[in-house]
């Protein structure tokens, strides 16, 4: 319970007040492309004890609020988590999935909450292929085949339980998304910008173009008040019987019948069965730092320690930030790792992957003695055939320290923007297309080019691979870094160089976020590079035989630096919206 009423009135007062007194951007700002920054221009947001930062505000400021009213980086990014279903509907979510790495000071612990959607257990292994034995990309994306069983109200509740402060109940943390849900609140920023590209997608299905629709058709837009009733509805039985309300009863079977209604396989049985999962981390250090990351079924933590280890041979530091050499030796890096990525990783309860072979020193050490200095490796000598799969970038990533020593790294998603677009009749809940993560056939690639192996096959109850890397880097056993982002694919080299440019560079967290970044996914062999390069680096590393592409595509690497002094937020500037809200 929350120590007085006092203290809880004053909580729902802030709530009231963010959820409907925050003035929407203007439509010039609305349209806006992101240009970085230089980096010394760019500086973090300081708060005096904790910090969250999100891609949206009012969930930014209510997890903050839960903080100030004596919660723990838990409570807060439940609080967060849930307001973001409501706020952000594009990626945050009660209808998708996700992971959570927590580090605990009261315990001296961490942990991650796997919370990744599984496979209906109808699911086979050729349910993505047409006709022809082809993989028919239409079945994974964009019909309710797509769909997997949520995991976040089972996450949420799951860290709350285990990790949270004692100080709130589920229910008191769901007040404010119920209230956004239920009153509405003032569309503006991102899901503004987004809307219009979208919304043909949510028009498909009558329940979804009643909810983001304008009376005469048009999508929903800046200025508008959104109002989702069905979920608030859909919220309060959370709120009222925990996990159970989402699972079991009303809500589950409207849910199975909107998948199965729309030509999916889903059924109440599924959601029942569903269970999020405590692991272990996946551990590795760099430069006299703890590197914490997930472990699978996300591949993120395993392919971030891999190429750390890679570049930890390397003095980074002798080169400058942003330089063609420092540049090179990155992708090469970033290569190497993803080749692996795709051949042995999958959920780890159907896959015996070699991770501590992966994440081992000795094996950096082999792979960095094949990289040259001078000269791209082509992705073709790296491993034979195969490609991997590629996965939704419309994910969001949120960090949260208290002023006790706990922080939380959480990235979740609904896999595309809106997911399949599908909004579950009667709930307000959003369905992702998580399913699309899977390896639709050996060698071929999802919506982003990742390609992958028999490890990443559909199959029932299964877990499909993901790239989400909630990391959390910790010195002498405490928080000094919490980062992760969206960007599917690219989620791997964003931390990557958010924790090369913040540790070896030295840069200001807001510089490390807001600078251009660029990717290597081994296949397609291929740098996607965002705007910000000079023309004269692009050059260079062209005549060291890579193959410049833009754009990179989206990324926001919402992340936290603790100092001796309190938390230095770095909202990413790439999306409109994105706060970092201080206690």
């Amino acid at each position: 319970m929350m120590s007085s009423h006092s203290t809880r009135r004053t909580f729902f007062a802030v709530v009231a007040t963010l959820a409907f007194g925050l003035a929407p951007a203007t439509a010039q700002d609305a349209r806006r492309a992101y240009v970085p920054a230089a980096p010394d221009t760019v500086r973090a947001v300081a708060a005096e004890h904790g910090m969250v930062v999100a891609q949206e505000k009012i969930s930014a400021q209510i997890g903050a609020d839960v903080l100030r009213s004596g919660g723990n980086a838990v409570d807060a990014a439940v609080a967060t988590g849930f307001a973001m279903a409501v706020t952000y509907p594009r990626a945050g979510n009660i209808g998708g999935g996700g992971f959570m790495v927590i580090h605990s000071a009261d315990r001296n612990e961490d942990v991650t909450i796997d919370y990744r959607e599984t496979a209906p257990a109808a699911t086979t292994p050729q349910i993505f292929l047409g006709a022809d034995g082809k993989p028919d990309i239409a079945k994974s994306r964009d019909s309710a085949l797509g769909v997997g069983v949520p995991g976040t109200v089972a996450g949420l509740a799951l860290a709350l339980e285990k990790y949270g402060s004692g100080q709130f109940t589920l229910a008191q943390l769901l007040a404010p998304a119920i209230a956004l849900a239920r009153d509405g609140f003032v569309v503006s920023d991102d899901m503004a910008d987004t809307m219009p590209g979208w919304h043909r997608r949510l028009a498909r299905w009558p329940s979804s173009a009643r909810i983001f629709s304008r009376p005469d058709g048009r999508p929903i837009g800046e200025g508008d008040r959104l109002v989702q009733g069905d979920l608030a509805e859909t919220l309060s039985a959370i709120a009222a019987q925990g996990p159970r309300g989402f699972y079991e009863g009303p809500v589950a079977e409207k849910l199975a019948k909107a998948v199965t209604d729309a030509g999916g396989i889903m059924t109440p049985a599924d959601l029942k069965a569903y269970q999020a999962v405590i692991r272990a981390p996946v551990r590795g250090t760099y430069r006299g730092y703890d590197v914490v990351s997930m472990p699978l079924p996300s591949s993120g933590g395993v392919v971030l320690v891999e190429t750390l280890n890679i570049l930890e041979g390397f003095q980074l530091t002798d080169l400058k930030q942003g330089t063609p050499a420092s540049l090179h030796l990155l992708i090469e890096a970033m290569k190497r790792a993803y080749a692996d990525r795709a051949r042995y990783l999958g959920d780890p309860a159907f896959v015996n992957a070699p991770i501590e072979t992966l994440t081992a020193k000795d094996y950096a050490a082999k792979l960095r003695s094949g990289i040259s200095t001078e000269r791209a490796t082509p992705s073709k000598e790296l491993v034979s055939a195969a490609s991997s799969p590629h996965e939704g970038s419309n994910t969001t990533h949120f960090s949260v320290v208290d002023s006790r020593g706990n922080a939380v790294s959480n990235t979740y998603t609904l896999n595309f923007s809106y997911g399949v677009g599908l909004v579950a009749d009667g709930t307000g809940v959003l369905l992702n297309n998580e399913l699309d993560d899977f390896t639709a056939a050996v060698g071929a690639s999802n919506a982003y080019g990742l390609v992958g192996y028999e490890a990443n096959l559909p199959g029932p109850g299964k877990r499909p691979l993901s790239s989400m890397s909630p990391t959390i880097v910790l010195k002498d056993g405490k928080p000094v870094l919490v980062t992760g982002s969206p960007g599917g694919s690219r989620i791997i080299s964003t931390v990557l160089q958010v924790i090369v440019d913040v540790l070896d560079y030295k840069m200001d967290v807001a510089a490390a976020v807001a600078a251009p970044r660029l990717h290597h996914q081994w296949l397609p062999d291929e740098v996607r590079v965002e705007a910000g390069f000079p023309n004269d680096v692009l050059g260079e590393l062209k005549a060291m035989g890579h193959t410049i592409v833009e754009p990179m595509g989206q990324t926001s690497a919402n992340s936290i630096v603790v100092t001796p002094n309190g938390p230095l937020g770095a909202p990413d500037p790439r999306t409109r919206g994105a706060e970092a809200a201080g206690q």
